[in-house]
């Protein structure tokens, strides 16, 4: 009976590894011609063809890459090429991680993305939301946004502060620059 219990507990935890080994990676490449891209697995064999997305923004694909697609702009797609969700675009390029998170978009709500894993941490729920700074970010649900025709400014009388879990906190006492551009 006790070794049933060891086998059975063994069989289990077997059950709940990752699916992607360590090792396991797609790498990017680009058509020379064309420009399009694509994935090939370690043996140089073409896993995802050239041309099924206009851009590749992750060189090394784990558990998730950052691609851009004509219809929905720049998402996150897991291994099955499933779309996670929309990656939030700073200067025409995806979000880049700060302090190991990333802005995502759903439904013109900004949350926030593990760098590493590209799970989400921090669900959709801001109007504006700055990266990460010295373990928090600022934050409001009811913002504006004016522009000058090039750029865009956030504009909010209810800004607050998060820290990495989402959860509301007491305004930094260092003082931040907040006076960032989003496009």
């Amino acid at each position: 009976m006790r070794a049933f219990a060891i086998l059975f507990l063994i069989l289990i935890l077997s059950c709940c590894q990752h699916t992607v080994k360590k090792d396991d990676y797609l790498i990017s490449f680009q058509d020379s011609t064309s420009g399009a891209c694509g994935f090939k697995n370690q043996k140089g064999e073409i896993v995802i063809p050239e041309g099924k997305y206009q851009m590749c923004f992750t060189d090394t694909f784990k558990s998730y890459a950052i691609v851009a697609i004509t219809k929905s702009g720049m998402v996150a797609i897991d291994r099955n090429q499933n779309v996670l969700y929309d990656v939030f675009i700073f200067d025409n390029r995806p979000d880049e991680p700060s302090e190991g998170l990333f802005r995502i978009e759903s439904n013109k709500k900004i949350g926030y993305a593990d760098a590493a894993t590209g799970a989400v941490v921090i669900r959709p729920q801001f109007d504006c939301a700055f990266p990460f700074e010295k373990g928090n970010a600022k934050v409001s649900t009811d913002c504006k946004t004016q522009s000058d025709g090039e750029h865009q400014t956030w504009l909010s009388d209810h800004w607050y502060y998060i820290d990495k879990k989402g959860q509301k906190m007491e305004k930094p006492k260092k003082k931040r620059n907040d006076k960032i551009k989003i496009g």
